[in-house]
């Protein structure tokens, strides 16, 4: 339930707190002086969109702030602690900035979220109706929406289901037609894979063999070259022909240093190293013997080695930079290959999936029919129940169910009609059902649909009979009506005022209006004033007592707060809502 909404330089209004609690709650005021600002703050605190213009002039940004009581409310706890925020004392504070470049900032629980994650946090928490929820309800979407939300979680499910299979339906459509109508790009394709792949099983490169094979051929093509490096560097380690080397110089430092050894140990660790510097020398120069008579020059397998790596040079400038990539691109291209191959079998199996789908989704079709039927008449009824507590006792509201008809279409047809109970039925992603809310306003006349057959002042209330008969279906707290009372007067105002007293016996309801005998039905009466110093009209919010109220009922019924009549009026009204109100 929210508490506290905190408001500044929001429009008119530049600085105001407006505390709630449960039972009713109006908001009156003059015309202009900022009401509907109220439920444009609750807009922003509920992740909706940001207008720069509603920043307060002068004022850089714009707040609105909401403490929401989660005492009662676990999932919306949860989710707060999810997106980062915090719940103290069983409150959480969510907040949402508005800059007048046109920047937002949102807020849950103390953490910076993004607006999105506000949206999804607090979208449970408050059910808002205006006047534009009045013109949605005229659009076939919003009917049938709103009927499947009566329908409960069984129809819902339903529809989730079908929603799925619909989607896949026409995932497998659009690929069976894309298939189907590439089918020669598909053979030309497999025929150019089929080629290379041809190529490349010709030569039948192994992984890392160009690499191997590029230093084989250098050694081939320097391989007098490196003979002769390696009997200059044989010889000078270890001379043959007498000549001075490493091995015999070495020696004789040796010797120098152990024939002084025992005159000093230092003198000795040193001959012991030179030592070991002879053994290396005579391995080295082993090594680099057995190096120089192994390098042999070999005309033949040069030319063989080169005629291997132009073929794999042929290779690499096709299909890959590398022998290794080249066998990567053959892989790949197998497996498409396969895929390609398989078209005609792909083909098949993907009409057989399309049939398959399609008499899923008949079904499910047909059991989402039938149970917005079933709903609709319960609809129809709790409407029809709502509407003769609105003064309204010989209307009648039916929700209509229906489907189109339409011709058998031509066998394997993309997109084509549901065979549903032996009849063709047109269908989209929401079902084959057009749903339509027709009104008989009087006994005696015709439905009509909504749109043709109701007045403003009947459409506000069945919309409001519509919110009270979805109510006990929605878990959400609170309710906000912005004058939906609009085009109503007299006892029927009178009746929606004492409805939504009782509406709010189990929610929290804020209602903005300009109806004395809907406000008189309020727990809390709020009143937006508007101030002027001249140059700057600002609004500020007050919770009216007992004598306030009477004072702002007469300023509603007759425009003047002190006229004696229009008093008595307001005691009168005040004194007839008073065993009606939800808070008594």
């Amino acid at each position: 339930m929210l508490e506290e909404i905190r408001i500044g330089s929001l429009g008119v209004i530049d600085s105001s707190t407006l505390e709630l609690g449960p039972g009713l709650t109006v908001i009156t005021g003059e015309t202009g002086a900022g009401k509907t600002m109220i439920v444009s703050a609750l807009g922003l605190l509920l992740g909706g969109r940001a207008d720069s213009g509603a920043v307060r002039s002068g004022a850089r940004t714009a707040r609105v702030e909401g403490v929401v009581h989660a005492g009662d409310l676990p999932a919306f706890a949860a989710a707060v602690e999810d997106v980062g925020g915090e719940v103290e004392d069983d409150r959480v504070v969510l907040a949402r900035n508005v800059s007048s470049e046109g920047r937002s900032r949102a807020f849950v629980g103390g953490a910076s979220v993004p607006v999105s994650a506000l949206a999804e946090v607090a979208e449970p928490l408050v059910a808002v109706h205006g006047q534009s929820d009045q013109h949605r309800l005229l659009q076939p979407r919003a009917q049938r929406d709103a009927l499947d939300r009566f329908g409960g979680p069984g129809l819902a499910a339903v529809a989730t289901a079908y929603r799925d299979l619909h989607q896949r339906l026409e995932e497998v459509e659009h690929e069976l037609d894309e298939v189907v109508t590439t089918a020669r790009d598909r053979a030309r394709e497999a025929d150019l894979l089929r080629f290379g792949l041809g190529e490349v099983e010709a030569v039948e490169p192994n992984p890392g063999e160009d690499a191997e094979l590029a230093r084989e051929e250098a050694r081939l093509g320097f391989a007098d070259t490196l003979r002769t490096a390696a009997e200059q560097a044989r010889e000078a380690l270890s001379s043959e022909e007498g000549a001075p080397d490493a091995l015999t110089v070495v020696s004789h430092a040796r010797t120098a240093l152990d024939s002084v050894r025992e005159h000093d140990d230092e003198a000795g660790q040193l001959a012991d190293r030179l030592a070991e510097i002879t053994y290396l020398l005579s391995d080295v120069a082993a090594d680099v013997a057995s190096y120089a008579s192994r390098v042999e020059t070999d005309p033949a397998r040069l030319a063989a080695v080169s005629e291997r790596r132009a073929a794999l040079t042929a290779l690499t400038r096709k299909y890959g930079d590398t022998i290794d990539e080249v066998l990567a691109w053959a892989e790949s291209s197998a497996r498409r290959l396969l895929d390609l191959d398989g078209t005609d079998e792909r083909i098949e199996e993907l009409r057989g999936e399309r049939e398959r789908l399609r008499g899923e989704l008949a079904d499910a079709a047909a059991s989402l029919s039938s149970l917005r039927t079933e709903a609709a008449g319960r609809l129809s009824e709790a409407i029809t129940a709502e509407l003769g507590q609105l003064a309204m006792p010989h209307a009648v509201v039916a929700v209509e169910v229906r489907q189109h008809e339409v011709e058998e279409p031509p066998e394997g047809a993309a997109g084509a009609p549901l065979l549903v109970d032996g009849r063709w039925l047109r269908h989209t992603a929401s079902g084959v059902d057009d749903v339509e809310f027709l009104l008989t306003a009087n006994t005696g006349s015709e439905p009509r649909p909504l749109h043709k057959g109701a007045s403003g002042g009947e459409l506000s209330r069945v919309m409001l009979a519509l919110e009270v008969a979805l109510a006990g279906t929605s878990p959400v707290p609170t309710f906000v009506f912005d004058e939906v009372d609009a085009g109503v007067g007299g006892s029927a105002a009178v009746e929606i005022g004492r409805r939504l007293a009782r509406l709010a016996t189990g929610a929290q309801v804020l209602v903005v209006t300009h109806l004395p005998q809907v406000a008189a039905y309020a727990d809390r009466h709020v009143v937006v004033e508007k101030a002027s110093d001249g140059s700057v009209t600002s609004s500020g919010l007050t919770v009216l007592d007992a004598a306030g109220r009477e004072r702002e009922l007469s300023r509603m019924l007759a425009g003047m707060a002190e006229s004696d009549s229009a008093l008595a009026h307001a005691r009168e009204l005040l004194e007839v809502a008073s065993p009606a109100r939800a808070l008594g």
